[in-house]
């Protein structure tokens, strides 16, 4: 679900900076390409994590759940030269698409891309992140929440995605849908967490903002 209609949304995209071309070819690729185009971030959307990016300006930054790249690429654009991305994703049949559209991008210098369980891989890695977008397995977000709570720095910001989950978490008839639990579970989780200051931007299909105090 969208939570400006489309002629405001609209209205945005032409006051916001421009989209670099490489990520509309690939937003584009997307929506041909994969099952669940949908799924993708956007222009709007990755136009805020580049915001972000550049307002926090992290020397290591962990995304899990890489999808067909969009969001790791967006993010990427607005790293200094020194930083770096680590992008993770379980679903080994998006390799064939997603690797080469970021390994032929401008920014592929900044990004490393891994095909695997974050929750148990991205401990291994050995880094502490000073970022982290999250955008996974929604049953597991609670858990992945946790991991980056464990491998960030101090006042480090957490990015969740989808946290109103197409208002599907007002709605009975999903009661007992295990996304919607999980985005439920993880949405009740922050809220009660005094290690973080939490905000909902009500955009998009809603996007937490967290920070380590």
């Amino acid at each position: 679900m969208r939570y400006f209609p489309d002629t405001l949304e609209h209205y945005l995209l032409q006051h916001i900076d421009s989209e670099h071309p490489y990520l509309h070819r690939l937003w584009r690729a997307i929506n041909l390409h994969l099952y669940n185009g949908h799924m993708t971030s956007d222009h709007l959307q990755g136009s805020l994590l580049q915001w972000l990016v550049r307002l926090v300006r992290p020397r290591r930054v962990l995304e899990v759940g890489t999808f067909g790249g969009y969001s790791a690429l967006a993010m990427a654009a607005a790293l200094s030269d020194d930083a770096h991305l680590v992008t993770f994703d379980s679903n080994d049949e998006l390799e064939p698409f997603t690797r080469p559209w970021i390994e032929a991008s401008p920014w592929a210098q900044r990004v490393t891309y891994r095909v695997g369980d974050a929750l148990t891989e991205a401990p291994q890695l050995g880094i502490l992140f000073d970022m982290v977008f999250l955008d996974g397995d929604k049953r597991t977000y609670v858990d992945a929440y946790e991991m980056a709570m464990r491998l960030t720095t101090p006042q480090a910001l957490i990015v969740a995605d989808n946290t109103l989950w197409s208002g599907n978490i007002l709605d009975d008839a999903y009661a007992h849908d295990r996304q919607t639990m999980g985005v439920k579970a993880f949405n009740d989780h922050v809220a009660a967490d005094p290690r973080v200051s939490t905000f909902i931007l009500p955009f998009r299909d809603g996007i937490t903002l967290l920070q380590k105090r």
